[in-house]
């Protein structure tokens, strides 16, 4: 399982877990708020009216056919009164009364009520012992809406208790209550599910980003790209990736001598061998003309040394940036007519034919001096495979994403064998002219520069005859 997708769950997991209970007991609850709700004001209700009531039984003047025939006219009303989605339409409270042997002396809703004997209500009991009475009870046992909610309050005159007053409520309206609530709590709870969700899936990608960065970096570098450690952030992962450049560059740079060191004096034996056989026979006696022959070899020799070191470590240095020192809108076109122009010499010795196709202002990205050396072996490769009095094409064509410089000769073209070889270092072919070969150090170089700016070089041969070399850079 990847490493995103178990952050996603751990995160959905603990959410869910720490959020189940306070949901759960608030909809396993939420009949017993709504029932403590409704039995505040029974409390209030039940000692108001028991209050009057005495105060009307101290002065003599408590009527129970009055209080009955007011409590039927109450009754009688209709009451259009909508309280958020409930619609109420008329009064639901039951009132009655007892004496201190707990028997009925008024009760609202059944005249015929009066002397039951509701002392072991708990209601009742409890407010004649001095306190406080209360009870639910359901008018069916198997139906939990049925609940009615009894609250008692003591009747006192003269300062004495003479009875108690039971203030009930049915529940029902709790019932509409919780169907109006019960949907709000479910939708609440799936906004916040939601939520987690997207929550977890962001969190699950901010932290896995950098570890996905990091783990394309180093696919990156083991295929040999040119790129740079990516950004991390400031968690411990930035710390991480710095080792992992830190080893990159030790592993690289310990690899890169061993390489170099090798293949240097690889090419370096060949001609060391030809000066230093050319020193020892000049040791002994020879003609004038033989001993500058044999000079001559040496000085060729020694300067092909020469350009292979020098070309090592241009390229050594090119292979060691990782991105470019300075980037500036290199006029294109004119950089490959200076080009073309420098190398007229040799052209005109070849009797070559150059015809360039370019339009007037083409700008790239990058470093002029880098891009006018990939230019510079590419057309030098031109014209050294290129038969005398033969002809190169160089084009020059740019769109919105790219500029392709393209070279054209009417060489022999690179043989099957040497297709997958021509960008190694050192490799070469022979010249046609001399029968010689270069420091095969040039494509390579063209190569570097290529990925450089972020760019492509192609070499294909043409049908029939010829050589199409294509540098591809981005603009």
């Amino acid at each position: 399982m990847r490493l995103g997708t178990r952050i996603f769950i751990a995160y959905f997991l603990i959410f869910a877990v720490c959020f189940y209970y306070p949901f759960d007991l608030i909809a396993r609850d939420l009949r017993t708020r709504y029932v403590e709700a409704i039995e505040d004001p029974l409390v209030d209700q039940a000692n108001i009216l028991a209050g009057i009531v005495g105060m009307e039984m101290e002065r003599n003047r408590f009527s129970a056919e009055d209080l009955h025939t007011a409590f039927e006219h109450v009754y009688g009303r209709s009451l259009p009164a909508r309280i958020y989605d409930l619609v109420k339409t008329q009064v639901d409270i039951r009132v009655y009364m007892t004496d201190m042997s707990g028997k009925i002396t008024f009760d609202s809703t059944n005249r015929w009520n009066t002397g039951a004997d509701y002392s072991a209500w708990r209601d009742v009991r409890l407010t004649l012992q001095g306190k406080y009475g209360a009870r639910a009870t359901r008018l069916n046992p198997k139906e939990p809406a049925t609940v009615v909610l009894h609250v008692a309050a003591p009747i006192i005159v003269n300062g004495q208790t003479t009875g108690a007053l039971t203030v009930a409520k049915p529940t029902t309206n709790v019932n509409s209550f919780l169907k109006t609530a019960r949907p709000r709590i479910i939708k609440i709870g799936a906004v916040a599910l939601s939520a987690t969700i997207f929550l977890s899936l962001i969190v699950s990608y901010v932290i896995t980003r950098p570890i996905r960065r990091l783990t394309q970096y180093a696919v990156d570098v083991r295929e040999g790209k040119r790129v740079q450690l990516p950004e991390l952030g400031r968690s411990e992962l930035r710390g991480l990736g710095a080792a992992f450049e830190m080893m990159r560059e030790a592993l690289e740079g310990r690899k890169y001598v061993e390489r170099y060191v090798q293949t240097l004096t690889h090419e370096i034996k060949a001609p060391l061998s030809a000066i230093r056989g050319a020193a020892e026979l000049m040791e002994e006696e020879m003609s004038p003309d033989v001993r500058a022959r044999f000079l001559s070899n040496i000085r060729t020799e020694a300067n092909r040394i020469q350009r292979l070191v020098d070309r090592m470590l241009r390229l050594s240095e090119l292979e060691n940036k990782k991105f470019l020192d300075r980037v500036e809108l290199v006029p294109f076109s004119v950089l490959i007519r200076t080009t073309v122009e420098e190398k007229e010499p040799l052209l005109s010795q070849k009797h070559l034919q150059v015809q360039i196709g370019t339009e007037d202002d083409v700008r790239v990205p990058g470093d002029s001096f880098l891009l006018r050396q990939a230019a510079s072996n590419l057309i030098q490769n031109a014209i050294d495979f290129s038969p005398a009095h033969g002809r190169i094409d160089i084009t020059i064509q740019a769109d919105a994403k790219a500029l392709c410089f393209t070279v054209e000769d009417e060489g022999p073209g690179i043989p099957e064998y040497a297709r997958e070889k021509v960008f190694d270092k050192f490799f070469s072919l022979q010249r046609p002219d001399t029968g010689k070969k270069s420091t095969g150090l040039g494509l390579n170089l063209v190569k570097e520069v290529a990925a450089l700016h972020h760019g492509d070089i192609r070499l294909e041969n043409r049908e029939g005859k010829g050589l199409r070399a294509t540098l591809r850079l981005p603009v």
